[in-house]
């Protein structure tokens, strides 16, 4: 089936219109946030012609809720760039925002704009909406039918596309379900009765913000007792020792931080120890700042849903004590699941070319995968690489170990 452009026609239909129109580069970059952003600009700085596509910065700017707080310390939420000049401190400086933490979104989103403009001002907006394989290179079209050809792909296009939607909650009619990434207009929930799902930040946050708003919120986890990040502050009071133990990265437990700061290192630890450590890095958990905003918001604990349905306008959810809850709108924190089968500008014919282990790409040292030219980068990564490419701080490691691959290939 050929896929249908918002601007009309199908993708083949406008590639073979477009072909004359092609711009040849050395590598294209499909996504426009921290990872692919960072990306651009070293690769940029080695003389490698880039370019980059996207809107900058649109799942941190449309599909989180308006009011988050960033998860990550300030030291952990900077962009990178080869010199270090567009720092979160130095975006603050430059149009006089007083330094905050934790970070608010809306100052994060302003951020990454701010470095895509000083950066990579040469960002093109427009989506890519697919990924060929060519022979010595890759086509990749974009949403109004123009392609360009590369050498190489990179793809830092997040992960907007893994959402996980419990099965239990797949009979819920859209109107009954949002997922809390999803984007939702968190003022328009006030006055409703809105039971999340889940345990972890996402979800508590959004708890918070929603009883803020002034629903009626009801968290049902199946953990016996929340788990907040950094319980033991003591421990990072000890100076040399707490440095000892912990990264500036801030993922994880005393030691397993330390480890987790060093993909390379967690590239060669066997997979299954891996997969251990970074379960333990990111287990679901609350951050201190939010202990306050939820003293008042009524939480289930060990307890989750075995079935939903839609009854008259609510959603109703039966435990697995057998008990009944209805509410008006089920906001689900359940994280994401990666499948790089769900990014929609791959191709089926590449996706065959590619290593999959669980829905992860299975990538060299330069974040290659075993399709030569095709590289991914951040939260897919995650398997090869560990936890760490989860984050936002994860950029500037990826960033320079893919420059470096590429520095040695591609001619300047």
């Amino acid at each position: 089936m050929e896929t249908k452009l918002a601007s009309g026609g199908s993708v083949v239909e406008k590639v073979r219109a477009a072909d004359r129109y092609e711009s040849d580069c050395e590598v294209v970059i499909v996504g426009s946030g921290p990872y692919g952003l960072s990306a651009a600009t070293h690769l940029k700085a080695k003389g490698i012609h880039v370019r980059a596509f996207g809107r900058p910065m649109e799942f941190w700017d449309k599909k989180m809720p308006a009011g988050m707080l960033l998860r990550s310390p300030r030291p952990a939420s900077n962009l990178s760039d080869p010199s270090s000049r567009y720092t979160l401190d130095e975006f603050e400086k430059a149009v006089g925002k007083s330094p905050a933490h934790p970070v608010p979104l809306e100052t994060f989103v302003e951020y990454g704009k701010w470095f895509q403009r000083k950066s990579f001002p040469e960002l093109d907006s427009r989506e890519v909406v697919r990924v060929e394989k060519l022979s010595g290179g890759f086509r990749c079209v974009l949403e109004d039918g123009e392609s360009v050809r590369s050498k190489r792909v990179v793809v830092a296009a997040g992960v907007a596309a893994f959402q996980r939607i419990p099965n239990e909650f797949k009979s819920l009619p859209a109107e009954l379900l949002t997922h809390c990434y999803s984007g939702f207009d968190v003022p328009s929930f006030k006055g409703r009765k809105v039971a999340v799902i889940g345990a972890g930040q996402s979800a508590l946050e959004s708890g918070a913000l929603l009883h803020e708003a002034g629903a009626d919120v009801e968290i049902i986890m199946k953990l016996e007792q929340l788990r907040w990040i950094g319980q033991h502050q003591w421990l990072h009071q000890m100076g040399p020792i707490s440095a000892m133990m912990y990264s500036k990265h801030d993922i994880g437990p005393a030691g397993i931080s330390r480890l987790v700061a060093y993909p390379q290192i967690m590239r060669h630890v066997p997979l299954n120890l891996r997969m251990k450590i970074g379960k333990r890095a990111v287990r679901p958990a609350g951050s201190q700042w939010l202990k306050p905003r939820l003293k008042d918001v009524k939480i289930r604990y060990g307890q989750f849903v075995t079935s939903a349905k839609a009854v008259g306008s609510q959603a109703q959810l039966r435990l697995r004590e057998g008990s009944v809850i209805n509410a008006d709108h089920v906001m689900l924190g359940t994280g994401y699941a990666v499948d790089i089968s769900k990014f929609p500008f791959l191709t089926p014919d590449l996706l065959r070319t590619i290593a999959v282990a669980e829905g992860y790409p299975v990538l060299t040292s330069g974040f290659e995968s075993s399709q030569p030219g095709l590289h991914f980068i951040g939260a897919v990564a995650a398997r090869s690489f560990g936890p760490l490419m989860r984050f936002v701080t994860g950029a500037d490691y990826a960033v320079k170990a893919l420059t470096r691959r590429l520095a040695r290939t591609v001619p300047r």
